[in-house]
Formats: C-alpha cells, structure tokens, sequence
C-alpha cells in the first residue's frame, strides 16, 4: 500500500544534524526536478526578500520564512516524518508508534511537497517554505513543473499495490494516477454530518478533515492492514470503526472515490 499525503505548513522551527543530502532522497527521478526548484528557490529569497514573500504567498509577518529558504542548503535537517508538524501528523502522531508500525509507515508513506515533488518519512530535509500552489518567475506553476517526472516515478513507486490517496487538492494536481494505477486508488474525504431542522447536512471541515486523515492512517499502521484494492480497503476501515461511503469509478481508469462520515467535531 502507498498512502499519499500532503505536507503541512506547520513544520519544526529547526534542522537537526547534517545538512542537506539531495542524493540521499527517495523517489531519485525527481532529482533534476527538485535541483531545479531548489535553484531557483534559494536565488530568488537571497535576492529579493520583498519579490520573494510576494510569489511564495507570505504576509508581512511570516517574512522569516523567506530567511529560512536561503539556507536550504546549509541548515540542519531532520526527517520528514518529524519536521511536518501540522494537524494531520500530531493525529499520525509517528513517534508514538511501535516498531512493527513504525517500518510500515516508512514504506508506504510519501509526502508531496511544492520544492521536493515526494520525500518519504525518513527523508531528511530542511525546513523550508514553498507550497505546490507556488508560481515561480522562471519555472512557473510547481503543479505542472511536477507532472512529467510524477508520470514516470510515481506508478514505479506504487508497484502493484493500493494506493490510498488523502492529498489536498493543490497537491493532487501534481500527479493523477492513470491506466491500471487509477483502478487501484482510493482517494478519501472527511464529511462532517449533522442534523439541522431535522435534515442531514453534510461539509467538509478542514481542521477535522485533518486530523481524521491522520488517525485512519495511524489505524491503519498499527492494525497491519494490507488491503489489496479499494473495495479490501472498505471493508477494513469499517472493520476499524468508520463509517465508509464508497463509489466505484463509473469507467475504467479512474479512482474510487470514498468519503469517510464523521458525527463529532474533535
């Protein structure tokens, strides 16, 4: 199984240890495409803190972050598993895991990102600020710089097994599964239900969204689970306790869709 995540803003203030290793990532097709973004990336913060805070999308108040993407190269680093600390990973909660669950996170988890494409959990990178959404001056949207290599990598990666895909949209955009990938992919939303005037409603909420996300994964890990396809995956999440609609594709080449049905807001 290979579980595709988003990153999160939220990231440790710090590296630890040795600097960047870009020979060192997973996913080693990327390379020239994330040479490239990290080429660019770092010239433009250390020429322009104004021009780069404006194409990175940053208030005035988060200018530092600008800061951090000069020294991309030279910062401590730490495993992507530790360094993304938003909602989604505190629900994951990684270093809580046994041994057992903790190998099985670090073979099926990817990470999308807008400046490495993919890392996996025991990639270490810098911290760093550069979302998929980013359009930078001489590359252009990251969404489109990612694409080609994704078609390439990606189905290499996910081998003959389900992929569960819990991406953004921003960061879904960089690769869509196609073909006979597509056919075994399950991507999964989070629908809050409640009853208002006696009628259902139902939205999706993004802090909650997060974090349920989190903890199926985590479940997931620490239950074992090696659900061969979508409808095996189905049948295990509500084996775990959730409530699980699904949608097989209408034509062939195209993902299941599952929404996951919450009642409570935690």
């Amino acid at each position: 199984m290979l579980v595709l995540l988003p990153p999160s803003e939220g990231k440790a203030a710090s590296g630890r240890g040795a600097s960047l290793k870009p020979e060192s990532l997973s996913l080693p097709g990327l390379a020239p495409a994330r040479a490239a973004v990290l080429d660019e990336l770092v010239e433009l913060c250390q020429a322009d803190e104004e021009k780069a805070r404006g194409v990175l999308g940053l208030s005035v108040g988060l200018r530092g972050e600008v800061g951090k993407n000069t020294e991309l190269r030279t910062a401590g680093t730490r495993p992507a598993g530790e360094l993304y600390t938003g909602v989604l990973y505190d629900a994951l909660d990684l270093a809580s895991l046994e041994a057992d669950a903790r190998r099985r996170a670090a073979k099926s988890l990817l990470v999308f990102s807008g400046l490495w494409g993919a890392v996996r959990i025991g990639d270490r990178i810098p911290p760093y600020r550069c979302s998929m959404g980013v359009k930078l001056p001489g590359i252009g949207a990251l969404g489109a710089h990612w694409r080609t290599p994704m078609e390439t990598v990606l189905p290499e990666a996910a081998g003959n097994g389900l992929v569960l895909d819990l991406r953004s949209s921003a960061y879904a955009a960089a690769w869509k599964p196609a073909g006979e990938v597509a056919s075994r992919t399950a991507s999964v939303r989070v629908l809050h239900s409640q009853l208002v005037g006696g009628v259902e409603k139902r939205s999706v909420v993004s802090h909650f969204n997060k974090a349920t996300k989190g903890r199926l994964v985590r479940d997931l890990l620490v239950a074992g689970a090696r659900p061969k396809g979508p409808a095996q995956l189905v049948e295990v999440l509500r084996d775990l306790g959730y409530v699980v609609e699904a949608e097989a594709p209408a034509r062939a080449g195209r993902p299941w869709s599952l929404d996951v049905v919450v009642t409570d807001i935690h």
